[in-house]
Formats: C-alpha cells, structure tokens, sequence
C-alpha cells in the first residue's frame, strides 16, 4: 500500500499478531463480554422505561449513561471480534474515521451524564426544597440533550479536522481506530489538529474536576446530618465509584498511548487499550444496581416475575 493520498482506503491496525493460536478463545470470551455488557445495560435501561416509578432525573440520567455504554462499545466490538477472525485486520478509511468518532464522543458523553449525575445530587442533598422546582421533566430534558448533542459536536469538529488532511501514512498501531493516531499520519500537522483536540482535553477535564469538587462539597456537606449522610453514601457512592472507574480507565489509555512503554508484550498493550471498554460498560450497571435499593427491588422483581412466568408454561 503506497503512502499517497490518493491510494490510501484502508487502514491496517496492529495487536493482535499474536493471538492467531488463542483466536477462538479470545472471540469466544470477547463475545461473552459483549454479550454481558448488552444483558447488564439493557436489564437497568428496560427496567427504568418500563416502571414509572422510576421516572425520576437520576434513574432517567443512569439510563441515558448505560445507552451510552451501548453505542460506544458498539463502534469497538463487532470489528475487533471480526478481526479475532481474520489473519489482515484491515478498516476502511471511512470505518476508522466512523469508530474513532463513536468511541471518542461516548467517552466524553459519560463525563456529561456524570456531571448531570453529580448536579442532580448536589440539589438533592443541599437544595431539597427546591429540587422538584429546579429538577422538572423539562429541564431534565434539555440537560440531557446538551449532554449528548456537545460531545458530539466537538468530537464531530475534532474528526473533520483530520478528515480534511492530507495522510502520508496508512498504519496505526493500536486494535481500534483513534483519531490522535490518525492525525499523526498526516504529512504535515495543523493549527486546527493541534487547538480543537486541546480544547476537547480541557473542556473535559473541566467537567472531571467539577465532579469531583461536587462530591467533595458533599461529602463534607453530608457530615452535618445523618439523614443527609445516609442518603450520601446510598445514592452518591455508587456516582463516585463510577467516576473513578470511567476517569481511571480513560486516563489510563490516553497517557498509556502518549507516554507508555513500547517495550510491554502485545498482549499488556491490548489490555490498557481495552481496559475502558470493557471495565466501565460492566461494572458501571452492576454497581447502580445493587447499591441503589428502589432499582435493585424492581430488577429483582422483573426477574423473579419472569422466572414464575417461565415456570408456569414448562
């Protein structure tokens, strides 16, 4: 494949020469893994739609952040368990730009829904009297969709940068497509390559840093009540380790590509790659639904009916 513009349509991604003898095992476990992220995510989203009773900002934002788990490991899991498959791991060049934009803008979308998730509780525990004033159906909406349409705007504006350079270079040496990789094949770096992807970092940590100052604030906040305290650790706790789980993950991969080792085994490098979309789509749902006891109640309930119900037609 030449290093010209005009001949470049697919992309090669580098890992996974050294699975080809574990290949079946690896496809079989990556699919069990993707087969449970659907069941764990679908199971806490199904459940908040379907019973009204739950119909309220922080069920209605959980659900939002586990849809959101659903679409970003959409744009990785069916090409790499194609790829498990194939001795070329090759992607079109429109393939690549559409997975690198579907797993950057789900990244930035859960720090939206945390920080929707962090103000939520902050008016709940600081501001009770007025929640029900500042947290009506309608405002709920409009945060919900500047959380997800601002991701994929700036994420939007940070490809067509890279869409509309010039490529001297058709390898990129990860499993999955990642537009800080494709813009360093460019043959010459932009102003625009370098601005809007800074602005991105920054726009986001900003929201890292405000959730944290949140949950800081009520932490200390909670110390003056034990009612306060209790509803605290019942419904913030989960948010925080959330945050920690999909921060970590995140921090990790990005200055694991930018500063790590090459010298790792293919096998550590595929791991930190995978590591956010693997560990958050699960953990996430999982931790929501057994510290959150009115959405526990209801999961267990839907199971439990569901199981009778099979029972009685056997």
């Amino acid at each position: 494949m030449m290093d010209n513009v005009s001949v470049i349509t697919m992309f090669t991604l580098s890992g996974l020469s050294g699975t080809f003898n574990h290949r079946v095992t690896l496809f079989v476990l990556t699919l069990l893994c993707y087969c449970v992220i659907w069941m764990v995510n679908m199971t806490i989203v199904v459940t908040i739609i379907m019973d009204k009773t739950l119909h309220e900002p922080m069920y209605i934002f959980l659900c939002n952040l586990c849809i959101n788990g659903l679409y970003g490991t959409a744009g990785f899991y069916p090409k790499f368990l194609q790829d498990l498959l194939l001795t070329t791991h090759l992607i079109s060049v429109p393939g690549c730009f559409l997975q690198g934009f579907m797993i950057h803008s789900s990244a930035c979308a859960d720090l939206s829904l945390l920080a929707l998730m962090a103000y939520d509780r902050y008016v709940a525990i600081c501001r009770p009297l007025v929640y029900h004033s500042m947290m009506t159906r309608k405002r709920v909406s409009v945060y919900i969709f500047f959380a997800w349409i601002i991701p994929f705007y700036l994420i939007f504006i940070s490809t067509g940068t890279t869409i509309t350079s010039r490529l001297c270079g058709s390898h990129i040496p990860k499993i999955y497509c990642v537009n800080w990789l494709i813009s360093n094949l460019a043959c010459s770096a932009s102003v625009a390559q370098v601005v809007f992807p800074a602005f991105n970092y920054t726009f986001y940590f900003g929201h890292a840093v405000f959730i944290v100052w949140s949950y800081v604030f009520l932490a200390k906040s909670c110390q003056k009540s034990k009612e306060n305290k209790q509803k605290f650790m019942q419904t913030c706790l989960p948010h925080l380790l959330t945050l920690i789980i999909v921060v970590g993950s995140l921090l990790f991969d990005l200055l694991y590509m930018r500063f790590g080792s090459k010298e790792l085994s293919e096998n550590v490098q595929n791991f930190m790659a995978m590591e956010f979309l693997v560990i958050p789509p699960i953990i996430n749902p999982l931790i929501y639904g057994f510290r959150l006891t009115q959405l526990r109640k209801r999961v267990s309930h839907i199971i439990c009916c569901r199981s009778l119900v099979f029972r009685l037609k056997a």
